[in-house]
Protein backbone atom coordinates (compact mmCIF):
# COMPACT_ATOMS: atom_id res chain seq x y z
CA UNK A 1 0.00 0.00 0.00
CA UNK A 2 2.40 2.81 0.96
CA UNK A 3 5.68 3.38 -1.53
CA UNK A 4 8.49 1.67 -1.09
CA UNK A 5 11.66 3.39 -0.85
CA UNK A 6 13.14 2.21 -4.50
CA UNK A 7 9.35 4.08 -5.91
CA UNK A 8 10.64 7.37 -3.43
CA UNK A 9 13.94 7.50 -4.63
CA UNK A 10 13.07 6.73 -8.13
CA UNK A 11 10.88 9.92 -7.67
CA UNK A 12 13.16 12.38 -6.42
CA UNK A 13 15.92 10.94 -8.79
CA UNK A 14 13.53 12.08 -11.68
CA UNK A 15 12.46 15.26 -10.40
CA UNK A 16 14.60 16.49 -8.23
CA UNK A 17 17.99 18.25 -8.39
CA UNK A 18 20.39 15.62 -7.29
CA UNK A 19 19.54 12.18 -5.40
CA UNK A 20 19.06 14.22 -1.83
CA UNK A 21 16.81 16.48 -2.96
CA UNK A 22 13.42 16.34 -1.49
CA UNK A 23 12.50 20.04 -0.46
CA UNK A 24 11.53 21.03 -4.32
CA UNK A 25 8.01 21.59 -4.77
CA UNK A 26 8.42 19.53 -7.89
CA UNK A 27 10.13 16.66 -5.81
CA UNK A 28 7.20 17.04 -3.28
CA UNK A 29 3.92 17.37 -5.54
CA UNK A 30 5.39 13.94 -7.42
CA UNK A 31 5.46 11.92 -4.52
CA UNK A 32 2.37 13.01 -2.95
CA UNK A 33 0.38 12.60 -6.35
CA UNK A 34 2.24 8.79 -6.51
CA UNK A 35 0.39 8.05 -2.54
CA UNK A 36 -2.69 10.10 -3.76
CA UNK A 37 -2.58 7.23 -6.50
CA UNK A 38 -1.74 4.49 -4.27
CA UNK A 39 -4.30 5.12 -1.85
CA UNK A 40 -7.15 5.62 -4.20
CA UNK A 41 -7.96 2.25 -5.32
CA UNK A 42 -8.15 1.30 -1.31
CA UNK A 43 -11.10 3.49 -1.64
CA UNK A 44 -12.86 1.31 -4.32
CA UNK A 45 -12.69 -1.62 -2.32
CA UNK A 46 -13.44 -0.04 1.47
CA UNK A 47 -15.96 2.44 0.99
CA UNK A 48 -16.84 3.31 4.74
CA UNK A 49 -12.99 4.35 5.33
CA UNK A 50 -13.84 7.71 6.33
CA UNK A 51 -10.27 8.00 8.30
CA UNK A 52 -8.45 7.20 5.74
CA UNK A 53 -9.81 9.68 3.43
CA UNK A 54 -9.79 12.69 5.58
CA UNK A 55 -5.77 11.88 5.15
CA UNK A 56 -6.39 11.12 1.55
CA UNK A 57 -7.99 14.77 1.41
CA UNK A 58 -5.49 16.73 3.28
CA UNK A 59 -2.27 15.38 0.94
CA UNK A 60 -4.63 16.31 -2.08
CA UNK A 61 -5.00 20.01 -0.54
CA UNK A 62 -1.33 19.98 0.33
CA UNK A 63 -0.65 19.08 -3.39
CA UNK A 64 -2.66 21.70 -4.34
CA UNK A 65 -1.13 24.70 -2.52
CA UNK A 66 2.28 23.38 -3.79
CA UNK A 67 1.07 23.65 -7.34
CA UNK A 68 -0.35 26.59 -6.84
CA UNK A 69 2.77 28.06 -5.43
CA UNK A 70 4.62 26.41 -8.34
CA UNK A 71 2.57 28.03 -10.48
CA UNK A 72 3.17 31.61 -8.82
CA UNK A 73 6.71 31.17 -8.79
CA UNK A 74 7.30 29.91 -12.15
CA UNK A 75 4.63 28.79 -14.47
CA UNK A 76 7.30 26.70 -17.07
CA UNK A 77 8.16 24.16 -14.04
CA UNK A 78 4.41 24.24 -13.09
CA UNK A 79 3.29 23.17 -16.85
CA UNK A 80 5.88 20.92 -17.10
CA UNK A 81 4.85 19.51 -13.79
CA UNK A 82 1.09 18.99 -14.61
CA UNK A 83 1.82 17.69 -17.61
CA UNK A 84 4.96 14.92 -16.26
CA UNK A 85 2.43 13.83 -13.49
CA UNK A 86 -1.00 13.84 -15.71
CA UNK A 87 -2.53 16.48 -13.55
CA UNK A 88 -5.15 18.90 -14.44
CA UNK A 89 -6.65 21.71 -13.26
Amino acid sequence: MAITKEQKSEIIKKYGKDPKDTGTPEVQIALLTARINDLTPHFEKFSKDHHSRVGLLKMVGKRRRLLDYLQEKNIDRYRKIIVDLQIRK
